[in-house]
């Protein structure tokens, strides 16, 4: 008889409420009906924490994707009125993206429907199972293993 691999349950774990999150966000999405693809709604709260408005080459950089992909997202994002190229004022070859006030608008329903999907997934959970939860995946995501007491 094998023994079960410990490591690779906690994987599969994670992988599975890393589809169920995706899921439900998707739900609690399409519920407000925004028209805008997981994807976009990562381009937009990447743009939303930048201070002036980025060159395409410095949103792939950040999103980790091709050129093209962020071309492709800007293209579908511009034409429902949610970003807008603008030229740079220091040098008009170079295009940036900024959020439209409609991008805005759009970000605080992508905001609410995010927390009403997070109020979901995390209920079954008491607050304190919340904030050790919360601990547990700073570590992970950090990369910097808990010192023991």
């Amino acid at each position: 008889m094998t023994t079960p691999d410990p490591d690779g349950l906690l994987a599969e774990q994670l992988l599975r409420l890393t589809r169920r999150v995706h899921r439900i966000q998707k739900r609690h999405l399409e519920h407000r009906d925004l028209g805008i693809t997981p994807a976009q709604s990562r381009l937009l709260r990447t743009l939303a924490h930048w201070g002036s408005p980025p060159r395409m080459a410095d949103l792939a950089e950040r999103l980790e994707v091709v050129p093209r992909a962020v071309t492709t997202l800007v293209d579908g994002l511009e034409a429902s009125g949610k970003v807008r190229r603008v030229p740079d004022p220091a040098n008009r070859r170079v295009i940036r993206i900024e959020l439209t006030d409609d991008g805005r608008g759009a970000l605080r329903e992508l905001r609410a429907a995010r927390r009403s999907a997070a109020e979901e997934i995390l209920a079954p959970l008491t607050g304190d199972q919340r904030e050790a939860l919360g601990g547990l995946l700073d570590t992970l995501i950090d990369g910097t293993p808990v010192q023991p007491c």
